[in-house]
This record gives C-alpha cells, structure tokens and sequence, in this order.
C-alpha cells in the first residue's frame, strides 16, 4: 500500500500562488491524484497523473491555473497553484489509485493526511 505525506498548504491572499506536495513511498503503478474538500462540502476532485507523468487531468475550474507534475527520482507528485481564488479554499489531500483514469474518489485506496488551503479576498 503507498503511503502519502502532503506539505505546502497555508494562507495566501486571492491571485497569490501555492505549491503543494505529495510524498509518495511505493507508488510504482499507482496513479496520483489531488482532491480537495471544503466545510460543509463533498470531497471535490481537483487533478491527476499517471505513474509515468502521462496521463494529466483537471477538473475544470482549475484549468489554466493549477499545474500537477510528478517528480518520480523523488517520488513526489506536486501541484502548483497559481491564481488562486476565495473558491479554492479547501483542505487538500493527495491521494492514490491502481485504475488508469478515474475522478472518483471512491477508487482512490490510499489517501494522505491533507493539508489546508485558505485564499482571502
């Protein structure tokens, strides 16, 4: 089972930029995804990437804006957010999955701590 360990949220003010990471031991053929859940709401998918960095996927709100990457020397799945708005506060969590393309959560057997994001406006 891969373990994960996600670093990088915190506080930004809207427009600002946030870089999360995901640590990732024993994540060979395992697919790498982002969720995010806010208060009072349902855990949203945000973004995934294949084992070999192909593919990529977003939901769409996030297009344009977040960039997901993976660093597999490291074993580090990382997400850039860039022009970041109020409606991306969420905690976000870094998550795993043996299917090749899928958005739900469901699917995704193994799931870090998360970390939170707050955007102000």
């Amino acid at each position: 089972q891969v373990q994960l360990v996600e670093s990088g949220g915190g506080a930004v003010q809207a427009g600002g930029s946030l870089r999360l990471s995901c640590a990732a031991s024993g994540r060979s053929g395992y697919m790498l995804g982002w969720f995010r859940q806010a208060p009072g709401k349902g855990r949203e998918f945000v973004a995934f990437i294949g084992w070999s960095g192909f593919p990529t996927h977003y939901t769409d709100s996030v297009k344009g804006r977040f960039t997901i990457s993976a660093d597999n020397a490291k074993n580090t799945v990382i997400l850039e957010m860039n022009n970041l708005e109020p409606e991306d506060t969420a905690v976000y969590y870094c998550a795993a999955t043996r299917r090749s393309w899928t958005t739900r959560a469901v699917d995704f057997s193994s799931w870090g701590q998360g970390t939170q994001v707050t955007v102000s406006s």
